[in-house]
């Protein structure tokens, strides 16, 4: 039986709730959008990639094992934008985006830019654990992933019906008088998924997968593989977002969050709440993040109609929720 515990981190005596899952399969998701059966089928999918995470948990694996099989789950679960469900670009491929962060030891890996690799966040595991380097794009990345073993399918793997009508929508609007580029639609932005895990030691792990967004141009890559914007993960703190990532990055949103808790001593839910839901949308943007304390605290801000987002503690029941006014249970 799992127990709680207390550590000594910089000096503060934290109390430790081991192990346990936050994930979330992105933001912007609104009424409507769902059929009955989407939704199920959604929840199932959040339901069952706790459930894997949780299994590496109680195992005795590390934090960095449970993320993986978590987002490896999403990225197989076509409802997702990633992996398999991933939306389009305007050109009509299928562009991946990823990364992984160990809090313990400050180490990362990320690609951009994928094509063909079934699950994006295994390429970030081996480069952050079998590479000199901390990012990869492209052709190179796949390379990489071809020596590695890591698994390639055909392109084709990742193309859904529902993404492909979707970027037909997008072109047919891009293709009106009015049209502008900067009036790409905010819905577009969304979809990325994500996890953080707490270990039996009390270490932390991040990690963040992504299509990008629908119709994207010019090889755009958005926060989700850079370290610091979409995922960043330490020994207090770890974070993975979702939502516009132009305004990740430029507010390094997953660091800032981290930052103050470690800086300014805030609460999880006190620095999720100030960059998510205000430095962000006072620069322009929108989205929302899951944050996971070295505590054991969860915070899931968001300011989107809805999240997919869940949480597995010690005892194994996936809690997951969509809507804002779902309470999940306090961890």
């Amino acid at each position: 039986m799992w127990t709680r515990r207390h550590a000594v981190q910089g000096g503060v005596l934290l109390a430790q709730d081991a192990p346990r899952l936050v994930i979330h399969g992105g933001a912007g998701v609104e009424p409507g959008d769902l059929t009955p059966q989407e939704e199920a089928a959604a929840r199932a999918a959040l339901a069952a990639a706790l459930r894997a995470g949780h299994a590496e948990l109680v195992a005795g694996k590390p934090a960095l094992d449970a993320v993986t099989a978590a987002i490896v789950a999403l990225e197989d679960a076509p409802m997702f934008n990633a992996g398999r469900g991933a939306v389009f670009t305007h050109d009509g491929r299928n562009e991946l985006d990823t990364s992984i962060m160990d809090g313990a030891t400050g180490r990362a890996g990320a690609a951009a830019g994928l094509h063909r690799v079934r699950n994006p966040i295994t390429l970030a595991r081996a480069i952050m654990e079998r590479s000199r380097h901390v990012m990869m794009v492209g052709e190179g990345a796949e390379r990489f992933a071809r020596e590695e073993g890591i698994a390639l399918v055909d392109p084709a793997y990742f193309r859904t019906e529902k993404r492909w009508q979707q970027l037909q929508k997008a072109l047919r609007d891009d293709s009106k008088p009015h049209a502008l580029l900067s009036d790409a639609p905010a819905k577009a932005y969304f979809g990325t998924v994500g996890a953080v895990a707490l270990d039996a030691q009390g270490l932390l792990a991040a990690g963040t997968s992504t299509g990008g967004m629908t119709n994207k141009r010019y090889g755009r890559v958005g926060d989700a593989p850079i370290i610091g914007a979409g995922t960043w993960a330490d020994d207090r703190c770890a974070v993975s977002g979702t939502g516009w990532g132009e305004f990740y990055i430029r507010t390094a949103a997953a660091h800032e969050i981290c930052a103050r808790v470690r800086l300014s001593g805030d609460s999880i839910a006190r620095a999720g709440e100030a960059v998510i839901n205000r430095l962000i949308p006072d620069a322009g943007g929108d989205g929302g993040a899951i944050v996971l304390g070295a505590d054991g605290s969860v915070a899931f801000p968001y300011n989107t109609p809805g999240m997919y987002r869940g949480w597995v503690g010690a005892d194994g029941v996936p809690h997951v929720a969509i809507w804002p006014d779902e309470k999940l249970p306090e961890p």
